[in-house]
């Protein structure tokens, strides 16, 4: 056997994705590139790791067998390089998060500095829905999630970062059609929801329970962006955090379409388990946060206390 970690690296990645196509876009490397590594590797057992039915490349037993060893020689590889940079007087280690969706337009900014004073420290972030990040969570899959919402089954703890404020909003033809009120919108114009788990939409719904409004044409559409969109192009209103509209309702594409009991209010929060033992990255982390979120508030988010 003389199989090369980047052999073993290819090969583990083809295996989770399926594909040659798809596993040489994830590595940056050429198709042929990736095809030639496979069959190298291929070419020192003489049991078949891969096979092609149809047009569908399946991984087959032996080769799920070797996927996992792969998978296993890889991290401990990984752990090594961060033992010699640890032994350095660096900080290293993979620090593991999962955000919200709407997250993404906050977690940067507390991350960015914390990345380059430590570069012996990989991130592996996830920008998903709430039900996965809260699924992450009770797997033990990441160190620290974002959420709004603090998920009640999980024991947790927590740093408060920043208020999350959703508004109603409406495109450019809220100002053509008149600006109707917001009851006229929350009643009798459609609405727009994100998917079922979201801790927006949950926010949206329970606002219209609590004040017993009754609703016309409800949509769905699944992520932060599409939301955005959908309303600016004028198919209908919504409840939306502040945090992702910054810029749009500084060149009017949004409007803010006042109402009593709006905006919703809860905060973001930093959390993680309370049983966890945290890396030395992830302790990191949290100290970085912990001393620095004040600044980074006030000098990033500057803006926000102006709505």
């Amino acid at each position: 056997m003389n199989y090369t970690l980047h052999q073993l690296q290819i090969f583990l990645k083809i295996a989770e994705l399926k594909s040659i196509t798809k596993a040489s876009e994830a590595l940056y490397l050429t198709q042929p590139a990736v095809s030639i590594q496979l069959k190298k590797f291929q070419d020192q057992f003489s049991i078949p790791l891969t096979e092609i039915v149809g047009r569908q490349l399946y991984v087959t037993d032996f080769g799920q067998e070797i996927a996992q060893a792969a998978h296993t020689i890889l991290e401990q590889v990984e752990q090594i390089n961060y033992k010699s940079q640890a032994f350095q007087g660096q900080i290293s280690g993979k620090l593991k998060i999962a955000i919200v969706s709407t997250a993404k337009y906050l977690m940067p900014y507390f991350l960015s500095e914390f990345m380059q004073q430590n570069k012996a420290v990989d991130l592996d972030m996830n920008v998903t829905n709430k039900a996965t990040v809260v699924n992450s969570l009770e797997n033990n899959e990441v160190d620290f999630a974002m959420v709004s919402v603090i998920p009640e089954q999980i024991k947790l703890e927590r740093v408060e970062l920043m208020q999350n404020k959703l508004f109603l909003v409406g495109g450019r033809r809220y100002e053509a059609d008149g600006r109707p009120s917001g009851k006229k919108v929350l009643t009798e114009l459609p609405l727009i929801y994100r998917e079922r788990g979201s801790a927006t939409r949950a926010a949206m719904e329970e606002f219209i329970s609590k004040n017993k409004l009754p609703t016309s044409k409800n949509i769905s559409l699944q992520s932060n962006e599409a939301l955005k969109q959908a309303v600016i192009s004028g198919i209908g209103y919504s409840i939306m955090p502040l945090i992702g509209i910054r810029n749009d309702l500084q060149n009017g594409d949004l409007q803010i379409i006042p109402y009593q009991g709006l905006p919703v209010k809860t905060t973001w929060n930093l959390v993680w388990r309370s049983a966890k033992k945290l890396s030395p990255a992830a302790q990191a982390f949290l100290d970085y946060v912990n001393d620095n979120k004040d600044g980074i508030i006030r000098d990033t988010f500057d803006w926000y206390e102006k709505y």
